[in-house]
């Protein structure tokens, strides 16, 4: 078994590598020993502590950042983009824990999938949330309440300890990402197909690529919030069609399994190579220049973020704008 001298930087608190497909891949496959003289870095890509290291880079990225190839080897991303072997595309959806659990949903009538209360949102964190999710809340209100169970205006006495748990007993789910960026999918729209409810999804415009329009109310933009709303109600107001949309097929791939098939392959071309070979980022000429401007720009940065003070102000301004 090869042995990996790794580390692993730039991951929020949120994400605890070990926890992960990619780690359990490692484990797997690999020696694994995590030291300060890494031949590997495994980046999060939410701060700059990797460019301490000169050593084959790895960004796994869950945001809708573009991977920087100036400051990484390679990446896994969420965009849909070509650069040799060096990136693949890996929705971050499919990393979720309950991710194989969207075999299970139900695929014919159910009656009690009809006497479900009306629609959820569940938003802790909108810190940096698209306002038009806040605006397409307020609008579909008008309709009927739409119970919201995380932190974020919240309705319902408090925040829901379970989220899939609660939106079970609704119809519809408001599955709004923080942002509109092409590749950009995480665990949101996912979480409502494993509830067996409806999404009502805007974020990613390209998300027909991994999930099919009919099992979803797709809200493209600000000026498609009217269209939305009377979509939703009509399926609201018809049994039939609310039924079939509920119960279709929503994953394009026939087998879930085959996004972490991908992201194994990609891993393994990396680690099975002599360490040498495996390098990408060019020494020499103006991308070696680039890459020593990042290390004394980032380090500066990082050693901002790293102050208390800095801490704290970001704190004080994320509780603010949660509040809506």
């Amino acid at each position: 078994m090869k042995k990996l001298k790794i580390k692993f930087t730039g991951f929020p608190p949120y994400h605890d590598p070990h926890r992960q497909l990619y780690y359990r891949f490692l484990q797997e496959h690999y020696e694994l020993e995590e030291c300060e003289s890494p031949d590997y870095i495994i980046d999060g890509g939410q701060t700059f502590h990797h460019m301490k290291y000169d050593c084959v880079k790895i960004l796994i990225s869950s945001e809708n950042d573009v991977p920087d190839f100036n400051a990484y080897d390679y990446a896994v991303g969420c965009q849909d983009m070509r650069f040799g072997d060096r990136y693949i595309r890996f929705p971050w959806f499919a990393a979720y824990v309950y991710f194989q659990d969207i075999r299970k949903r139900k695929t014919s009538f159910d009656e009690t999938l009809l006497k479900r209360k009306f629609c959820s949102f569940v938003v802790s964190n909108a810190e940096f949330g698209d306002p038009l999710r806040k605006k397409f809340f307020e609008r579909l209100s008008k309709y009927k309440q739409v119970d919201s169970g995380g932190r974020y205006m919240n309705n319902v006495g408090g925040p829901v300890a379970d989220k899939l748990a609660f939106c079970r007993d609704y119809k519809f789910n408001i599955a709004f990402e923080n942002s509109s960026s092409p590749g950009y999918t995480t665990e949101k729209i996912m979480e409502a197909y494993v509830a067996q409810t409806v999404p009502i999804y805007y974020g990613n415009p390209e998300v027909a690529v991994d999930f099919r329009p009919e099992s979803m109310v797709h809200v493209r933009g600000e000026a498609d919030i009217e269209r939305a709303v009377e979509e939703i109600i009509r399926l609201d107001q018809d049994d039939e069609a609310y039924m079939k949309r509920v119960t279709a097929p929503c994953l394009t791939e026939s087998d879930p399994s085959v996004y972490e098939s991908r992201l194994n392959d990609f891993l393994s071309s990396i680690f099975d190579r002599p360490l040498e070979a495996a390098r990408r980022r060019c020494r020499y000429g103006h991308q070696a220049m680039m890459a020593r401007h990042l290390k004394w720009v980032c380090g500066l940065d990082q050693r901002m973020r790293d102050s208390a003070l800095y801490s704290l102000g970001v704190g004080i301004v994320g509780r603010m704008r949660t509040r809506g």
